[in-house]
């Protein structure tokens, strides 16, 4: 079978997959689960031998013109070169572990058919925007994942929050994808095709005549599906749907596309420094501002999804000084670690019944609960401080010496300024990101108070995936070397200075982290325990102002975490947590700029007062034109007609005299005037 062939497989199995499963799931549920792992299995195994096929050489292409579609022809067609064929085998081995994961934590979820059924759908959606080599095809695949991303985020659709999630993430993508719909258009009107290999010839000749205009359209959309600041605030709140869906959004699909795109077009951005520029501005703001949002969220998984956005800044970096080498590596590596944090994760949840790390930090022997999720867990957030000799470490050293090159002036393409806003930012993220995973397994893992709940040994399909996501996790790193040949074979090894400076940063933050727990902690034991809402009330009186707040505040989130209906729905039963202050290092890191950045800074309500309350007024302006304006008019052109009528009906009496009466009046009146008339003709 031949390498084209084998790549049209890959994303076309998920598809039928997930066909299958949509008009089997109620009438044979027997075969659901063999329908959403079987095909996603096939199509990650034929992955695999598609990217051992091509092996990081030349470029593999094939197209088909599907129908003539005018001047600008829009083709089926493949291109298939060393990062892309390394993006298809993350996306593959990513779905096909939440598929196996989600038999088991979604066992009992009466929707799982259609559920599993979408994650397929969203598997094969990707898997077309990274083979394919034209950009409308493309778009497509990138529409379909952001309808399947709505569903899925909304999959517990009879609780507010998800129901407001899944719309937030759509809107807010689709707001993006509007410019980025006007980009792509603009770019094949200049290139003169939507194929991919003839745009960048283009751009190699120089043919492109608006490349600062077109970059920035596409940025907008990447800004989007890519959850970079300023249309980053969607992806937070969509930890509302279930845990395994956060792992496929976050480390394989949806949001590593819109960094794929740039990578598969990074000439386009590159013919304009401006737009460098802007990335570069971009990546800073959003690596830092998640980072410092991250440490002050008390839901474990928003302090993922946040770590996902930063991450995403270091990739969108990469991009910003013109390498996509180190972009799509660290792309590839932070799918692997970032999906098993998620994993991990949901079996956190489902052991301790709860999404709150305040309420775990109150927990004693939740690590010995669970060991897989413990050391698979600590494996992954080693790799996310970018702790040697950890995946993370090799990726993201990879980027801050890409920056670094940029800054000192040896890149052909990248503005020096943008290197110096990469570097920077990424070393002060690195120091953030130590600290956040520092606190998060602290919290988690560390907990001091009322025993765990044992509800006995997790189901094999949740913790074997952990251990299969753990393996590249630890390894992925040592393959810097030749891994670099599949992309544009530029070095990914780290130098000493990035490595001092990046893994320097990373571990301040980790001991600093460590240092302020265990003064919270102290603080936290001696504060008097709260068993009841009388004796919380108490401590609240007795206690300093801090640390009543701190006891308040720890209460609401556990209160809040353990009835959100995942929660309810994958664990057995909720624990009896004693309430109580947590022991929290994030608010000692932050001070102040705690409350702020555990609201996100408040954007949500920046755009409500800019956006979304001016739309809300212009509505209600068009409601009172439309009903006191435009109503009036239309009422009033059948309310003549009407009253008329009116009057001719009062003359229609039935009686002949009045009739003949009528008619011998108006003979008079028609003979009067016309003898006046005929005497006025006369004289004149």
């Amino acid at each position: 079978m031949s390498t084209t062939t084998l790549a049209v497989l890959v994303p076309l199995l998920p598809f039928l997959g997930a066909v299958a499963g949509l008009l089997l799931g109620r009438r044979a549920p027997g075969f659901v689960r063999p329908l959403a792992v079987l095909p996603v299995l096939a199509s990650a195994v034929l992955a695999v031998l598609v990217a051992a096929r091509q092996g990081g050489g030349r470029p593999i292409t094939a197209s088909t013109e599907l129908t003539p579609t005018g001047s600008v022809p829009i083709d089926l067609s493949l291109y298939l070169n060393g990062f892309a064929v390394l993006v298809a085998v993350l996306v593959g081995v990513v779905a096909t572990c939440v598929q196996v994961y989600s038999t088991a934590y979604l066992r009992e979820d009466p929707r799982y058919p259609s559920y599993a059924a979408l994650v397929s759908l969203f598997t094969s959606a990707m898997l077309l925007v990274v083979y394919t080599g034209d950009l409308m095809v493309l778009l497509v695949g990138w529409e379909v994942m952001g309808i399947c991303s709505y569903f899925l985020v909304g999959h517990y659709w009879e609780t507010e929050a998800a129901r407001s999630a899944s719309l937030k993430a759509f809107l807010v993508t689709k707001l993006g994808d509007v410019p980025f719909l006007i980009g792509l258009f603009a770019l094949a009107a200049d290139a003169g095709s939507f194929e991919i290999p003839k745009i960048l010839g283009t751009v190699a000749a120089g043919g492109l005549d608006h490349p600062t205009l077109i970059a920035l359209l596409l940025l907008s959309g990447v800004a989007g599906k890519s959850a970079q600041f300023p249309l980053h605030t969607w992806l937070p709140d969509a930890m509302a749907g279930p845990t395994p869906v956060s792992a496929l959004i976050h480390a394989a699909t949806m949001v590593a596309a819109g960094v794929y795109f740039v990578a598969r077009l990074l000439p386009v951005f590159a013919a304009s420094a401006a737009a460098l520029v802007v990335m570069a501005v971009m990546a800073a703001v959003t690596m830092v501002g998640s980072g410092l949002a991250a440490l002050a969220q008390d839901d474990i998984k928003r302090v993922l999804a946040y770590s996902t956005i930063g991450q995403l800044g270091y990739m969108t970096g990469a991009l910003a000084v013109a390498d996509r080498g180190a972009a799509v590596f660290h792309l590839l590596s932070h799918g692997v670690f970032k999906a098993l944090l998620f994993l991990g994760a949901g079996v956190i949840i489902h052991a301790a019944g709860t999404n709150s790390l305040a309420a775990m930090s109150r927990m004693d022997g939740l690590a010995k609960r669970i060991p897989d999720a413990f050391w698979t867990m600590t494996i992954a957030l080693l790799a996310l401080a970018a702790i040697p000799p950890f995946a993370g470490f090799f990726s993201k050293e990879a980027v801050l010496v890409a920056a670094e090159h940029a800054a000192t002036g040896h890149s052909e393409s990248a503005p020096s300024a943008a290197g110096w806003l990469v570097l920077v930012a990424g070393v002060l993220t690195a120091l953030l990101t130590a600290a956040y995973a520092t606190r998060l397994w602290l919290m988690a893992f560390r907990g001091r108070g009322a025993a765990a709940p044992d509800h006995g040994k997790e189901p094999v399909a949740m913790t074997g995936v952990l251990w299969v996501l753990a393996v590249p996790s630890i390894g992925l790193g040592l393959a810097a070397g030749p891994i670099a040949d599949w992309f544009d074979g530029r070095e990914l090894a780290p130098t000493l200075t990035t490595s001092v400076l990046g893994t320097g940063a990373a571990a301040v933050g980790a001991v600093l982290t460590y240092a302020l727990w265990q003064r919270a902690a102290a603080k936290a034991a001696a504060a008097p325990a709260a068993t009841g809402p009388a004796a919380q009330a108490a401590a609240a009186t007795e206690q300093p102002a801090a640390v009543a707040a701190a006891v308040s505040a720890a209460s609401a989130a556990a209160e809040s975490a353990a009835e959100t209906p995942e929660v309810a729905e994958v664990t057995h039963e909720h624990p009896a947590v004693p309430a109580g202050p947590a022991a929290d290092p994030g608010r000692a890191l932050l001070g102040p700029l705690h409350r702020h950045a555990a609201d996100g800074f408040h954007l949500d309500a920046v755009y409500d007062r800019l956006f979304v309350r001016p739309v809300r007024a212009a509505a209600r302006l068009v409601r009172f034109l439309d009903r006191e304006v435009v109503d009036t008019y239309v009422s009033g052109a059948g309310a003549g007609p009407r009253l008329l009528g009116s009057l001719v009906r009062r003359a229609q009496t039935g009686n002949v005299q009045s009739y003949l009466s009528a008619l011998l009046a108006g003979a008079v009146v028609l003979a009067i005037a016309t003898a006046v008339l005929a005497n006025v003709n006369a004289g004149s």
